[in-house]
């Protein structure tokens, strides 16, 4: 169960119940919780099917870890390599 102060936060500005603004605070907190690991190989995954290839995307997923709310440590493209490839 989310922070309640939160959750009563969320559901008094946007207008949700309780229940509803409960779920939503989930759903962030879960998002953040992703590792970098996990992170770059969804993004990579993701990219990839719409046909970019590896030096775009791994340029766009430094530029996107950068800008994190918890931002990841600056990772080089060989780095980026290891965690999608091993």
């Amino acid at each position: 169960m989310p922070d309640p102060d939160l959750v009563q936060r969320v559901a008094a500005s946007t207008g949700l119940s309780s229940a509803e603004a409960a779920r939503v605070v989930d759903d962030v907190l879960a998002f953040h919780r992703e590792t970098v690991e996990d992170y770059v190989r969804r993004r990579h995954a993701h990219l990839q099917t719409y046909g970019a290839k590896n030096p775009e995307i791994f340029a766009t997923v430094a530029a996107e870890l950068r800008g994190r709310l918890v931002a990841a440590p600056d990772l080089s493209e060989r780095q980026l390599r290891r965690i999608v490839y091993g």
